[in-house]
């Protein structure tokens, strides 16, 4: 069901902070009309951690019935506890998304043990497919691939996201799960070479400012045109090193809001993107015109 270009999708917000829906709808619609293959909700581009429950049930339910079948869609559905990453699945499940993408726990730093028996229990408690999420450089553990073998063998852990940036790591998943399990990447510099060795897709920040171009670069490198894949990517290469010149989503909706899409605006702790960065960014955004 999810192959190719997965935008990881920014949640838009009005000047005062509230969900901007209708900003929300204009983006499916583009991206739809782009191609983007899949749409995640809810992840770390979508501040999904920085929402309450209820707006969260608010952006799940109003994008399902814009987006209506079209694209398949994942909710970023991971929490530092157990018991409450279990419930904001199930909430998500009760909404009707496709699949779930739970980022390893936060914070609290599990041992190996602990991240196999959280992500069990997940698997046992809500009969979703689930996407394992493996960010160290944000939650302070690592996913390490013994324990996603171990977890491969769960008949609804069905895939994992790694975005460590290392190729070697997929290799050394893929010699222990084969393919029982389908890999996304989720570090765009390094998605094209992931997907010409076996990846699947990318779930990308890129994606939410070049959809089309994305899309073109995925099916390219998913079909083994490595040097038409390899052009795009090298025309997306700065922006792809620029949108996490400051922590995402900050790059990326000072970028959507310069193609006039969103504002600018996010939710506290994130702050706007620097006045320092502002004309790197810009200057990037010149190839997508």
């Amino acid at each position: 069901m999810f192959r190719g270009s997965i935008v990881a999708l920014v949640t838009p917000m009005t000047e005062d902070g509230a969900i901007d829906f209708n900003g929300l709808k204009c983006l499916i619609d583009w991206h739809i009309e782009n191609d983007t293959d899949a749409f995640v909700l809810l992840g770390s581009t979508g501040e999904g951690i920085c929402l309450t429950e209820h707006e969260r049930r608010d952006v799940l339910a109003t994008a399902l019935a814009h987006i209506n079948g079209r694209k398949p869609v994942m909710a970023g559905t991971g929490a530092s506890s157990t018991a409450q990453t279990i419930e904001l699945t199930r909430q998500a499940m009760s909404e009707g998304v496709d699949a779930c993408l739970v980022v390893a726990p936060a914070y609290n730093r599990p041992p190996q043990e602990g991240l196999y028996r959280h992500y069990a229990a997940l698997a046992e408690a809500v009969p979703l497919p689930i996407i394992l999420y493996n960010v160290p450089s944000r939650t302070a553990c690592d996913l390490l691939p013994e324990t996603v073998a171990r977890l491969a063998k769960i008949a609804n852990i069905v895939g994992i996201k790694d975005a460590t940036g290392h190729l070697a790591r997929l290799k050394e998943m893929q010699a222990c799960c084969k393919d029982s399990l389908s890999y996304f990447s989720g570090d765009d510099p390094t998605a094209l070479e992931f997907m010409m060795q076996g990846g699947r897709g990318v779930i990308s920040i890129t994606a939410n400012i070049a959809p089309k171009w994305m899309h073109e670069l995925c099916e390219a490198a998913l079909q083994g045109e490595a040097e038409k894949a390899k052009i795009i990517d090298n025309k997306l290469a700065d922006l792809h090193k620029l949108m996490c010149i400051e922590p995402n989503p900050i790059p990326v909706k000072w970028a959507l809001s310069q193609l006039g899409f969103i504002l600018p605006v996010l939710r506290l702790p994130l702050v706007p993107l620097s006045l320092a960065q502002q004309p790197r960014i810009a200057e990037a955004l010149k190839i997508l015109q």
